[in-house]
């Protein structure tokens, strides 16, 4: 499975390419196989979002995990602060960081 993720160009947040525009949660993300890069190229050239790039993930009974622990931190949100996540009410928000 292959992502794409970058940050809004606006307010600078980590975002995934769901199919058809961006979210900040990564459940929405939508496998984007062999077009990744065009996708990326053309969401750039718009100013939608800032430095693009595709990343391999893994779909989980709890939706997509990224194989990278840095793509896992850009997914969840800060990890010194539970309470700052994107999901700070859900106690196993971070269990799958590492």
């Amino acid at each position: 499975m292959k992502l794409l993720t970058g940050n809004d160009l606006a307010l600078g947040d980590v975002v995934w390419w769901t199919g058809s525009g961006w979210s900040r949660h990564i459940e929405d993300a939508a496998d984007v196989g062999d077009r990744g890069e065009g996708i990326a190229r053309a969401e750039e050239g718009a100013l939608r979002v800032n430095v693009p790039y595709v990343i391999d993930a893994t779909q989980t009974p709890d939706g997509p995990r990224p194989a990278h622990i840095k793509d896992r931190i850009r997914a969840l949100g800060p990890t010194v602060r539970p309470d700052l996540t994107l999901k700070p009410a859900d106690p196993a928000a971070g269990s799958w960081v590492i």
